[in-house]
């Protein structure tokens, strides 16, 4: 999926070499779900999908979890984060992984960056024309095509988690999407603009990031682009922030609010995030961290003697 996995397991019950089992099968899971989800490769299982002209299509679990995936997404966004933009995304110029190329200069793709506003939904969604019956089948018309992007690492870590036993303390990430269990775990959020740590997480579940600054290129007709589109325009996003880390019960619910809070601009995004905490870094270098809303208690109330 265009992206690195990195794995850590610690047990103070497991020996050593029951580790390193756990970590081959949880390695195994991490890479089937890049061979059937990435869409750079015409033989896998979501390209497969994406090339049938059926309407109703047989597919694998994992790919009819990502079509489920994508629909709940696209809801729960308010139709912000649409994962049916493969053909806007292709012709952005990113067609091909990225992997090892470095990115373009960030400050020349500000500098030529349109004025800054806050994404919005297309009128006719593709997500909201994908059904998932069940049975292993996802319908569509066809031509409707499915990008796994973010949506394709978060289920990955979190279906790489289903498999750790309990007792033994997690961190999995795909990416940048982390799924994390066992208990709390310290995570660091790296600067888009200086590659260093400018805050840290306490956090037991799913924490992630999205951000313009690693897949940032510039295309043929000179503009700069990156991976994070516009839904309502099929052109990349310029929101005023650099990148969003949102912290959720999985690493799936975290892709999908830390996509929606960059995609939304800075006012929304604070409030999206305040849920359960995050942080946003802005165009200008500030870091801001959005401490996540105390929950408070209130006594029930005695109830009365009966009379």
């Amino acid at each position: 999926m265009g992206c690195a996995a990195r794995v850590r397991l610690e047990s103070a019950a497991l020996p050593a070499a029951e580790l390193e089992r756990l970590a081959r099968s949880v390695r195994a899971a991490l890479e089937d779900a890049d061979r059937r989800l990435t869409r750079f490769d015409p033989d896998s299982d979501l390209c497969r999908l994406n090339a049938d002209p059926r309407a109703s299509v047989p597919v694998p679990a994992l790919v009819e979890r990502l079509a489920r995936a994508a629909v709940w997404a696209g809801a729960a966004s308010g139709g912000l984060v649409d994962a049916t933009l493969a053909g806007e995304i292709e012709a952005a110029g990113y067609a091909a992984s990225r992997t090892g190329l470095t990115p373009a200069s960030l400050d020349a793709a500000l500098a030529g960056a349109p004025v800054r506003r806050a994404a919005r939904p297309r009128a006719e969604p593709g997500f909201s024309r994908i059904s998932v019956p069940g049975g292993g089948r996802v319908e569509r018309p066809s031509g409707v095509r499915l990008d796994s992007g973010g949506l394709g690492k978060g289920l990955a870590a979190d279906l790489a988690a289903g498999l750790v036993p309990p007792g033994v303390r997690y961190a999995i990430s795909v990416g940048g999407d982390l799924a994390t269990g066992g208990g709390a775990w310290e995570v660091a959020v790296t600067g888009a603009r200086s590659g260093e740590e400018v805050h840290r997480l306490l956090v037991s579940g799913g924490v992630a990031t999205s951000g313009i600054h690693e897949r940032l290129w510039r295309r043929d007709d000179g503009a700069f682009a990156h991976h994070l589109l516009d839904p309502s325009t099929g052109e990349p996003a310029w929101t005023g922030l650099l990148a969003a880390t949102a912290v959720a019960p999985s690493a799936l619910e975290a892709e999908v609010l830390a996509k929606t809070a960059l995609l939304s601009g800075r006012a929304s995004a604070r409030r999206l995030l305040r849920r359960h905490g995050g942080v946003l870094q802005h165009e200008d270098g500030g870091v801001e961290v959005i401490a996540p809303a105390t929950v408070v208690r209130l006594p029930r109330p005695a109830s009365r003697a009966a009379a």
